[in-house]
């Protein structure tokens, strides 16, 4: 089981602005993710909870809003879904996470 981003960092304008970053699943389980951030007051992720198919992948999107330059971070929990799983937030919640995947945020003047 695996699950790595791409591009592993992020860096965003301390003035606001959005990153896209592909997570991708090498192993042969669908899993379910869930994003934590260091920095809820200035960073916005979409999808926070999601499910990535076998061999598959999904965006996901980081936009910051404005704020003074900081390095944060992002945690990524994933586990292997349930079977019958269809709300992702659902699923995470009934699941151990198996690993973690950390993309470190910096935002830059």
């Amino acid at each position: 089981m695996s699950l790595t981003a791409d591009p592993p960092a992020c860096t965003v304008p301390a003035a606001g602005g959005a990153s896209t970053h592909k997570l991708m699943n090498a192993g042969a389980d669908k899993l379910v993710f869930k994003i934590k951030s260091s920095n809820n007051n200035e960073y916005r992720i979409s999808p926070v909870f999601g499910f990535i198919d076998p061999s598959g992948s999904k965006d996901i999107t980081i936009t910051r809003t404005a704020g003074a330059p900081k390095e944060d971070k992002l945690v990524i929990h994933f586990a292997p879904a349930p079977a019958d799983a269809t709300d992702p937030q659902a699923a995470f919640g009934a699941v151990t996470p198996a690993g973690t995947v950390t993309i470190p945020v910096s935002a830059t003047a």
